[in-house]
């Protein structure tokens, strides 16, 4: 069996309300030993660190402002909100960033409250969970900042440029993938390969993007291990070390409990 951690994915989201937590057992069954369970806002936050109490050692939140609902951050409050949920367990700051391609918040809000969050790992020593769509330029600039600042990082769901790509690593960064590069129309496993053996995470974003075989589907964690297998045959390695090598990097980017490598 393939074990891996889902580094990335939405399990507060309304899609589970029906069966979250047969989905958190299929997961479990399929070889999960965690999944990060990601606040793509304040709200969001709250449900991922109240499932991380119900489910604890197996489930992590992360707390965050996605760039989408830039226009809402408050730079009042939402820091204090962030900090609030990191003293309660939150492992990593986001998911935040930059999204140009939608543009559904203006782009000089998106840099502010991502430029906030950037901060706020800086502060609290957490890692943070970006995401970045057409905005590459910037993106670069801030991580590149960021990271000679000290702070940790993950482009998730990446399906970037190979210099954004490249930026990211130079600044000690990580980058994970999703089902994205099970999709027929993925063409560049050169990327997949161009990520450092000790930078590399895999996630599923659930319920968006299900891998095939599943494609069409709500996505759920359990079907991580087929991106796994893809990334594993993208890069010509065993899927079986790949999901233990992507579940070490997240445990030590995410500093989660040691005790689960026993589970790896």
């Amino acid at each position: 069996m393939i074990k891996f951690i889902d580094s990335h994915a939405h399990l507060g989201d309304p899609a589970f309300d029906a069966d979250r937590e047969s989905v958190i057992e299929r997961a479990r069954a399929a070889g999960a030993i965690a999944i990060v369970c990601i606040g793509e806002s304040i709200a969001a936050a709250e449900r991922a660190a109240r499932l991380a109490t119900v489910h604890p050692a197996f489930l992590f939140a992360t707390a965050g402002v996605h760039p989408h609902d830039a226009t809402s951050f408050d730079p009042r409050s939402d820091p204090d909100s962030i900090r609030s949920l990191v003293a309660r367990g939150a492992v990593a700051i986001g998911e935040c960033g930059l999204d140009y391609h939608y543009d559904h918040s203006p782009r000089d809000l998106q840099r502010r409250a991502f430029a906030s969050q950037l901060a706020l790992a800086s502060e609290l020593a957490r890692p943070v969970v970006v995401h970045t769509r057409d905005a590459e330029d910037d993106t670069a600039a801030m991580v590149a900042e960021a990271g000679a600042a000290g702070v940790r990082g993950v482009l998730h769901c990446y399906t970037g440029s190979h210099r954004l790509a490249e930026a990211a690593i130079s600044a000690g960064w990580h980058v994970s993938f999703s089902g994205i590069a099970t999709f027929k129309k993925w063409d560049d496993d050169a990327l997949i390969r161009l990520v450092p053996d000790d930078r590399l995470l895999v996630e599923s974003d659930s319920p968006y993007l299900a891998p095939v075989p599943n494609r069409g589907k709500r996505n759920e964690p359990a079907w991580v291990s087929f991106t796994v297998a893809r990334v594993a045959a993208a890069r010509g390695v065993d899927a079986v070390a790949l999901g233990a090598l992507t579940a070490e990097n997240a445990i030590r980017f995410f500093d989660l409990p040691k005790s689960l490598r026993n589970d790896s």
